[in-house]
């Protein structure tokens, strides 16, 4: 880790240059526009000499950091959940409630489609991400299918050999190998919501799940903002007493450029498990695991899903279950926006394909790792698969960038609208309900001792 000083943090998978690019960014993303005489002493560093620059890094940071919001930025975008809720439109608080028995086969089914989705797209996340050979993430990984024959994506991917460059990743979740799902943060998230839930209860609060953190995961399964709000925590001046030495202000502002990426959007299975039926008290839940290591639409981005996930319990109307995320966010905000915009153009898209050409053009500058841009794939991946659970995960990962993320957050989903009882997917057995994962408490278990575990937490929610 790059620990420059106690008061001067930088996350330690970015060197600090890269960190401050990603600054200028973000500044610009929520508009704090960024004068070109600063951009340009920004561009100026050199990529190898200053890298480590800590002393220009800092002077350059702190400007970056001071520079006010655009009287002109068209969009509300707060912070704190009464804010949040005061610009959120009218929308389903609560839904129906289940029988045990349902509501026991339904969370089977979203632990299953998790581990399936994360599973699917975890071999080729980097792919995804950065693409290959000036393609893509999604042209490659056609490309990678089309070569051995595998287009459209209907299995787990194949490391047989086409002639290509192409590199697959995560040997555990290829189809030659796989036999469980492995370690990955999308399936350790929501193993540690859980554990938050079970220790804690319903009154948790966000200091109860960076201790969590600090107890239960290894750092090097900690990425971008969560890297970060973690470091700002464990390292935050002045230590007094536990309440006052540190602020989710702090953790998710300070020298976080990462905080509307999608790490919190991956966060929000637990809270939507816990809370089936009731999408207003998932997000909850999920704004109260957010708001130390993410701002605006990095928090919204897990309240969205977590009160979509919670709403799959109950319903399965692919377009009623974005609607009723959308409802427990600002309606003014660039998530919604382009969630928004998204239903709209898909009735006019004949496929999936022609959708994600239009998500490409319009949002394919953000990053491959931000919440607005992976959101759209998989609200897009549940509409064009009809909420059906094979074909949405694989349109899921099909669609690129965050390829396991995404994959994950639509297995959820479906999974918890079909239950394990209405699963009809080769993507299942694999897996033999096995998660291997490394998170203290949870070296291996199974989808099935999950869903035991999640049912009694649901049931102390509903008597606290």
């Amino acid at each position: 880790m790059n620990n420059w000083n106690d008061d001067k943090v930088f996350a330690g998978w970015d060197t600090p240059l890269e960190v401050l690019r990603y600054a200028v960014v973000q500044s610009n993303y929520e508009g704090r526009t960024v004068p070109k005489s600063l951009a340009d002493r920004v561009a100026a560093l050199d990529d190898d000499a200053d890298q480590m620059n800590f002393g220009a890094i800092d002077l350059l940071y702190k400007e970056v950091d001071a520079l006010p919001v655009d009287p002109e930025f068209p969009y509300l975008q707060p912070n704190s959940l009464e804010e949040i809720r005061a610009e959120r439109p009218e929308g389903p608080r609560q839904l129906g409630s289940l029988d045990d028995n349902e509501l026991l086969d339904k969370l089977h089914g979203a632990w299953t489609g998790r581990a399936a989705g994360c599973a699917l797209g975890k071999p080729v996340e980097a792919m995804g991400i950065r693409g290959q050979a000036g393609k893509s993430g999604r042209d490659a990984i056609r490309d990678y299918l089309k070569n051995r024959d595998d287009w459209p994506l209907d299995d787990y991917f194949s490391g047989a050999h086409a002639g290509d460059d192409y590199t697959l990743y995560c040997p555990q979740s290829q189809r030659e190998n796989i036999a469980f799902m492995e370690a990955d943060d999308d399936i350790h998230y929501t193993l540690i919501g859980l554990s938050v839930l079970e220790t804690y209860g319903p009154d948790f609060v966000w200091r109860d799940v960076a201790r969590t953190w600090n107890l239960s995961i290894p750092y090097n399964y900690i990425c971008t903002a969560e890297t970060q709000a973690i470091l700002n925590y464990n390292n935050a001046v002045p230590r007094r007493t536990p309440s006052d030495w540190v602020t989710p202000e702090y953790t998710s502002m300070h020298r976080n450029p990462y905080r509307e990426w999608i790490g919190a959007q991956i966060r929000a299975d637990a809270w939507g498990y816990v809370c089936a039926g009731n999408p207003e008290l998932a997000a909850e839940f999920a704004y109260r695991d957010a708001c130390w290591t993410h701002r605006a639409n990095g928090i919204y981005g897990e309240m969205m899903f977590a009160a979509i996930i919670a709403a799959a319990f109950v319903l399965s109307s692919p377009v009623e279950l974005v609607q009723i995320g959308l409802s427990e966010i600002p309606k003014h905000c660039k998530l919604a926006e382009a969630c928004r915009a998204a239903l709209v153009k898909m009735p006019q898209c004949e496929n999936f394909e022609v959708y994600m050409d239009w998500v490409q053009e319009h949002y394919g500058d953000l990053h491959g790792v931000h919440t607005v841009n992976n959101a759209l794939v998989v609200i897009g991946s549940l509409i064009f698969g009809e909420t059906d659970f094979h074909q949405s995960i694989c349109r899921a990962v099909e669609g690129g960038w965050d390829t396991d993320c995404n994959g994950a957050t639509s297995g959820s989903i479906v999974g918890a609208a079909a239950g394990t009882s209405g699963i009809r997917s080769k993507l299942v057995a694999p897996l033999n309900d096995v998660i291997k994962p490394m998170v203290v408490g949870f070296q291996e278990t199974t989808m099935t001792e999950l869903a035991e575990r999640t049912l009694k937490v649901h049931h102390k929610i509903l008597r606290e």
